[in-house]
């Protein structure tokens, strides 16, 4: 999203060669034997203290690959951990920037609902493939828990750490609930500052909360205390995920399709309720009777206004000169689309010109859609404006992207070189150095006696997470309503991909495995962090800054949840 994160090309065969040489370094091993004479080298090393020593793998740990680094001191695996991590960052941010230079070239649709969602989520299906297929159904059975951990891990930083820190960043002074771009002075007032988002971004977490039935129908043997049916209530969670993992790509598809049609069609209602508000301005008297009938004696007078030539009917030129006097400043309206749409709505007879007759009836067809628009029947005598009102607040919910301005892309084959190379190198980097990082988290894990559960809901997600973390705290930081809806829709699409690509390629591991599914806690974690969350951005579209300590707060909530249950109460 942010050309910030876009990384040089230069740089990205540097830590790739110096993990190679550090492999090659520590996969060579000298037999400790004792016929050998001795050249020091015992007496040196002896002197080293334990927790700095890289054991062969003769000693204790296997070596990934036969040749990747290995050790069973905690400080050692925290070191690789590091590298690991890194590593699977740079292959998140080769996507993401991939990805992006993509949907520069073939815009959205096929590449922004397919594409993007599914490499956004690449590294962390990696991870959890690889924590489930290595080793014997035992080995798979006890790393399946760093796959978990993953998941688990990265939507709860999202819609916590990362969530909460962007409303601080993308604040903005509010009024009415409605956030100014661009202008903050009310500093850190919890109710006085913060964001608003557009209706979209309210669907958006709608589909999230939505995304995490499979994880409450693969819970249901557990739910019930049964033993029988785990197997194929697994194969049923799995194919459902799936299900939602197409839908939601077809939506990404056809949503920007949707949009437009939706935003064109509040234009329209705009234009409707800004002449009526203009006409109404202008009359001497009401615009309707007090029976809810147009005022025809007014409208002839107002006709005849508009009527220059005195000609008996409206042309498209007189029609043009009431638009532009309305000055719909807060639209970017195309003046001759407004109109033919006016046009259509007013003249019945196909003439081209809209005669006394047809304004009569035109007005009339739009009072009774602005009267429409109020709850109560008997709509008062304020209803026009109470329509306009409605209208913008329409228009600016559903997020009008014609201000955008789309350059064209300079050397295009070149740009599609680029992004091919980035994407394939990003997803060989997440295919290669997933197993050894699994394995560091693991081997961590047994000289810390610390779960791997923990270890990857914290460290991992930094890893797999943090370019996208760090491109939409950029996005949201330009104090702007669409870029705070792009950012937090973005959040929210990334978490539903979490639940339905990296649940589908989870569950996948576990049926074919036959593994044990017995992740309660977690799963209650994941469906807290994600109803909560889906349900506040479905019933609101402004968030003042106390919704950010809201967010904080869920993170170590969710930490102290998997701990009591899992350890107080024994639910694994």
């Amino acid at each position: 999203m942010s050309s910030q994160l876009k990384p040089n090309l230069r740089s990205t065969f540097t830590p790739l060669f110096f993990l190679i040489l550090c492999g090659l370094t520590y996969g060579r091993f000298i037999s400790d034997r004792s016929d050998f004479i001795s050249d020091g080298v015992q007496t040196r090393a002896s002197s080293v203290p334990p927790f700095l020593r890289m054991y062969g793998a003769e000693e204790a740990c296997e070596q990934t690959y036969g040749f990747m680094p290995c050790t069973t001191t905690a400080l050692g695996n925290v070191f690789l951990i590091i590298v690991y991590g890194y590593l699977m960052f740079l292959a998140a941010t080769y996507l993401s920037a991939g990805s992006e230079l993509l949907l520069e070239i073939l815009g959205p649709g096929i590449i922004g609902g397919l594409f993007l969602p599914i490499l956004g989520a690449l590294p962390d299906a990696m991870l959890i493939l690889v924590s489930g297929l290595s080793g014997s159904t035992e080995t798979a059975q006890s790393q399946v828990s760093v796959g978990m951990g993953l998941l688990a891990g990265s939507t709860v930083m999202l819609l916590t750490l990362v969530w909460g820190t962007c409303i601080i960043v993308g604040k903005c002074d509010m009024q009415n609930n409605v956030a100014i771009d661009l202008q903050d002075t009310k500093g850190f007032s919890l109710t006085g500052s913060g964001i608003c988002t557009d209706i979209w971004t309210s669907y958006a977490g709608i589909i999230m909360a939505i995304s995490v039935i499979p994880f409450l129908v693969v819970q249901i043997p557990l739910i019930i205390h049964s033993n029988s049916g785990r197997h194929l209530t697994v194969l049923i969670a799995l194919i459902l995920s799936v299900s939602l993992l197409i839908s939601y790509c077809l939506y990404q598809v056809f949503q920007p399709w949707i949009q437009r049609r939706r935003l064109a069609y509040a234009k329209h209602k705009h234009v409707i309720s800004g002449i009526l508000k203009d006409l109404n301005t202008r009359a001497l008297g009401k615009l309707s009777t007090d029976d809810g009938k147009p005022n025809v004696e007014v409208l002839e007078k107002l006709f005849k206004a508009i009527d220059v030539n005195d000609d008996g009917s409206l042309s498209h030129s007189e029609l043009r000169a009431l638009i532009v006097g309305i000055q719909f400043s807060e639209i970017n309206l195309d003046e001759n689309d407004a109109i033919e749409k006016v046009m259509r709505d007013f003249d019945t007879s196909h003439d081209s010109r809209v005669n006394l007759k047809e304004f009569i009836d035109g007005v009339e067809r739009w009072l009774e859609e602005a009267k429409g628009a109020k709850i109560s029947k008997q709509a008062g005598p304020g209803y026009i404006d109470y329509f306009h009102e409605q209208t913008r607040r329409e228009h600016n919910l559903l997020g009008d992207q014609s201000d955008e301005i789309v350059e064209a892309v300079e050397n295009p084959r070149w740009t599609s070189f680029k992004a091919v190379l980035l994407l394939v190198l990003g997803t060989a980097i997440a295919a290669v150095f997933a197993d050894p990082l699994v394995d560091a988290v693991n081997n961590f894990s047994s000289a810390t006696s610390i779960p791997s559960f923990f270890i990857s809901f914290i460290a991992l997600p930094l890893a797999t997470n943090s370019s996208e973390a760090v491109s939409a705290i950029i996005f949201a930081s330009r104090k702007k309503l669409r870029s705070a809806s792009l950012t937090f829709s973005e959040i929210y699409g990334a978490v539903t991909m979490n639940n339905v690509l990296c649940l589908s390629v989870f569950l996948a591991i576990v049926y074919m495995r036959g593994l044990i599914w017995d992740f309660s806690s977690e799963v209650l974690v994941i469906l807290i962090v994600c109803i909560v969350m889906g349900v506040f951005a479905s019933i609101r579209t402004s968030f003042p800054l106390w919704t950010s300590l809201m967010a904080f707060l869920m993170y170590p909530f969710s930490l102290a949840l998997v701990y009591v249950l899992d350890y107080v109460f024994g639910w694994s």
